[in-house]
Formats: C-alpha cells, structure tokens, sequence
C-alpha cells in the first residue's frame, strides 16, 4: 500500500512537470538505501523544491497547506503537544476549531503522529502542509522563548548607545527601527508564551528591567541596557496611541492587535519615575476560552449552593476579592452558564475582557462620560433579563442595582472586599438601607487565587508540626510541595485555581442585616450554620494535594 501512494505521487510528480521520468527512475531506485520517503529523498538529490512537493502533495492527499513565516499561530497551543513530540514528529499546532487540533506537519500522510497527539491534547487532529524550514523556525519559538532572537535584537542595538535623551525627531527615528519594533514584539510574544497576565518594563538606574506576572507572581525575564529605554517605552507608547512626547505625566491607552495568531487586547498604562517612564501592559487574550462552572474549582457543597444561587431570576450577586482575583471569569463563566435566546443580557464593562456572543457588552468610557452609573440608567430601558455591572463603585450604582433587583432583573457586579460578609457592610456603608441590601442581595461569593503544584514534579513530604496545626491534620497525612522541573519552568507551579467562600442571604441572615449586627455577629451565625470560609476551603485544596502550605499561607493568611 506504502509503495503505492508513493508511486502515485512519484506519477503525479512527473504528470506536473516537476521532475523528469528518469529522475523518478533514479530516486526510487536509490530509495532503498535511504530512510527517507520518495519526496524526501527527490528534494535531498536536488531535483525538486520542497514548495513544490508540498503543492503537489496539497492535491494528492487532499490537506491544504500553510505558510508559518506568515502565520500568526498561538503558544498557548504548546499545551496540547509537548516539545518531545513535536520535534520528533516535526509539527507544530496552530489552531483549535470547534474540539479539533490543527496541526502544521511536513509529512501529514504519518498516521503514527496523529495517533499520538491526539491520543496526548485529547481532541482529533486536522493536519496542514507546511515545509521543513518553517516548521523548525516555528519550534523554536514556540518552545524555546526565542531567546537567542532577544540576544541578537540587543546586540544590534548598540549603536544607541550616548542616545540616552535623543531629540524628539530622532527618537521617532528610533522606534521605528526593525530592531525596537522586533524587541518589542519578542517582549509581547514570549509574555503571552509563558502565560503571563501584564508586563512591566521598569527603567532602573543603570538598566531597564522587564518582569512578567506569571500566576499572579512577578518574575524577571530579561534586562535591557539603559540606552534602549527611551526608543523601547516611546515604541509601547506608538502602538498604545500614546503620546510620545508627553513623558512627565500618566497616561493609559489601549490597543487590538494579532501577536502570533492570537488577537489581545493591550492595556497599557504609563507612570513617570525618576529613572523615566514605567510601562505596565495588561495582556487580555481574546482567543482563550470561557471557563466553565465546573472548571472554577468549587467544592462539592460549595458548588451546590453557587449553583442554587445563579438560578435566582431577580436579585443581586456579587463576587469579591482584591483586584486579580478571578472575579471577572467567575461572572462570565455563570453568563456563560446561564446565556440562552430567550434571555436579554447586557453587560457594562471597563474594560471587555471576554466577548461573548448572544451578550450585549458595553464598555465604559470616563472620557465620554459613559460611567458604570449612567450606564445602567439607559440599559434598564433595554428590557434586560440580566444585567452585569463590571464593579460597583460608588452609591448611584449600587442605588441602581438595587432598584434593578427590585423591579425583576438579576444583577450580577464585583465589590473589593476581603471576604464575602464585609462586602454587605460595604453596600451600607455606602448608604444603601439594611431593608434593601436584605431584600435585594441573594448571595456572595469571595474568592482568592492560589498557584496550582505541578503535577509533573510536586512530591509529598510529612508536614511540620505548626503545618499540622494550621491544617488540622492527623500527624499521618502527606501534603504535597512544590519542586520545579522544565515544565513548570522551575516555579513547581502551573496555572492557578480559585479558593472560595459562599454567602446564601437566607431569612435569617436577612434579619441580622435589617438589625445592622457587626460583621462578626454575622460570621458566628454563618459558621455555625455550615458556612466554609476561605481558610477552609485552602485547606481542603492543600490536602488533595491540588496546591501548597506554603502557597495558600502566601494568598490567605
């Protein structure tokens, strides 16, 4: 079967004019002493270009083929096929449609391969042609940072050097230079690689600092010299529609670009320091997926009662937690739950994070005067089902939300609290009746995120006696640490989940806040009533061995 569809693309070959009969004759017959397949072997004697292989194969097979040199393709793809695989089979993958893994192989007839990766991401497999030269190119940055790139960028900057304040005509020079604009994509392109949420480039006094925030932790990736700072910011600034010119005060912009085949969002705000301009650029992927309620990493009778709670069809629930905290995914993953044709959502939002088809999304604008509050005057005049208020800032919007819960719509928005009862004190605080916060809100839930352990090098080990203590254990209990391996890239972490505690506002609960009892009056009665709050939740999660001591002790305590 083998020496069949080979000898129909060797006929194919020569129907095209791309190699002569002789040359076929001389390539088979030279094949058995090589390892490598028919094209492989025509390309390595000379007689064809390996474009022309990959055309002629397109038609043979049937697979279309892609150019990665001109590919935008996604690193957060690199999950679903370790670096082993993919050079050993050299593919790379570039896309996910609907549960189905696109793939760009130089050989796409290896039915071996696609067993493999599909058997490793657990989705089917859709192969595209593409050359060898570009697969390899696309290997290393993919999985190698791109390092040696940012190396080389750097080095063949050293002629800024004595530039360190150029005039403004020559800094617009400057950072349209291939080697600012390439430095600063690479900085873009390996912050999303390793999943980072924001980027800081931090000038120092005798260098510039770039650090990634990677599961909420901030962690060093490079150094810049000091001379690059002013054509590297004044860049930033360029595609953030910044103005350049403006370096003493702050400034915040926003862009939507296509880095690698995933659309994000930059966020890019701008401090002055006495060392020049600081950058922080917020990374919001466009193309990564909605979480799922049963992927928020609720407890069993956590869930249950969140569950119970979403189902309201009027009333207000709020999520809480300090900024970063997962707040906004856990709203759009009950949107998500909850969306149907027969519901009218609409969102107010600074910014959108998620666009989300079937939901209206609005964004906020200070500038124009489109506040949270103003907002939501007009959207209640939309005949909404639900309404997502991206936080609840000041009095106006919690009056509104109140008045939206009490005339039959469900409002979902975000308070910073540190837990799930003082944000009930933080709406009276504001101003808000006890009978109204009593009558309006269903539920709260307050949530931390933690660091996952890996699970490819976390190891147990016997905890210590004040370890015992906090975690209420047996003294025979294991827990896990973290360690660090390749692919954790030495943290012993990957990826976060959420620690969460869950209000319900029953009657009696109601009752306490019409009577304006302390919160701690109100956290006795929750605790005796089953109530897990978020130093609980932590330690069942440390137990299933799920996160760490040391990492829960780091968010919580």
């Amino acid at each position: 079967m083998g020496r069949e569809r080979l000898k129909k693309l060797g006929q194919l070959l020569v129907e095209f004019n791309y190699i002569t009969e002789e040359q076929l004759k001389d390539a088979i017959a030279k094949q058995g002493d090589s390892p490598n397949k028919l094209g492989e072997l025509l390309i390595e004697l000379g007689y064809m270009a390996e474009e022309d292989l990959i055309q002629v194969l397109e038609f043979q097979l049937g697979v279309p083929h892609v150019k990665l040199s001109n590919y935008f393709y996604n690193p957060q793809l690199v999950q679903y096929i370790p670096e082993n695989i993919a050079r050993r089979y050299n593919v790379v993958p570039i896309g996910i449609k609907q549960n189905t893994l696109l793939v760009a192989m130089s050989d796409p007839s290896n039915l071996l391969a696609m067993d493999d990766i599909e058997m490793i991401s657990g989705m089917k497999v859709e192969p595209r042609i593409s050359s060898r030269k570009d697969i390899k190119q696309a290997l290393h940055q993919l999985y190698s940072g791109g390092e040696d790139d940012t190396t080389e960028i750097i080095a063949s900057l050293d002629d800024y050097q004595g530039r360190e304040e150029p005039e403004l005509d020559k800094l617009k020079e400057m950072v349209e230079d291939a080697p600012i604009v390439k430095l600063a994509n690479v900085i873009i392109s390996q912050a999303l690689q390793t999943g980072a949420s924001d980027i800081h480039i931090e000038p120092q006094a005798e260098r510039v600092r770039v650090r990634f925030r990677i599961d909420g932790v901030l962690r060093e990736n490079m150094t810049v010299p000091k001379y690059i700072q002013a054509a590297l910011i004044s860049r930033i600034k360029i595609i953030a529609d910044l103005d350049i010119t403006k370096r003493r005060i702050p400034q915040d912009g926003r862009i939507a670009m296509s880095i690698n085949g995933m659309k994000v969002d930059l966020r890019v705000s701008t401090l002055p320091t006495i060392f020049g301009e600081k950058v922080v650029i917020r990374l919001l992927t466009k193309d990564s997926g909605l979480i799922k309620l049963d992927q928020l990493g609720f407890i069993a009778a956590n869930y249950s009662k969140f569950k119970g709670l979403i189902e309201n069809t009027h009333g207000i629930i709020m999520v809480t937690g300090p900024t970063g905290s997962g707040k906004t995914t856990t709203l759009f993953a009950v949107l998500n739950h909850i969306n149907s044709i027969e519901k009218n959502i609409i969102t107010i939002e600074d910014p959108v994070e998620y666009q989300v088809s079937g939901i209206n999304q609005i964004q906020a604008d200070r500038k124009t005067g489109l506040s949270f509050a103003s907002a939501m005057r007009s959207i209640l005049r939309q005949d909404p089902d639900i309404v997502m208020i991206g936080e609840i800032r000041d009095e106006e919007t919690a009056r509104i939300a109140v008045r939206a819960a009490l005339t039959g719509h469900l409002v979902l928005s975000t308070l910073h609290t540190n837990d799930a009862i003082s944000s009930i004190t933080r709406l009276l605080d504001m101003g808000i009746e006890p009978y109204l916060v009593a009558s309006t809100v269903k539920g709260v839930v307050a949530q931390r995120l933690v660091r996952r352990l890996c699970n490819n090098c976390k190891e147990s080990y016997q905890p210590g006696i004040g370890e015992e203590q906090f975690l209420l254990l047996d003294g025979k209990q294991q827990i896990y640490r973290a360690v660090g391996c390749n692919q954790c890239n030495q943290t012993g972490y990957r990826g976060r989940l959420a620690v969460h505690e869950v209000l319900l506002v029953d009657e009696q609960i109601k009752q306490l806040i019409v009577q304006r009892v302390s919160e701690q009056e109100i956290n006795e009665f929750a605790a005796t009533n089953g109530m897990k709050f978020l130093p609980e939740d932590g330690i069942i999660k440390v137990k299933e061995g799920i996160t760490s001591y040391d990492e829960l002790v780091r968010v919580i305590v």
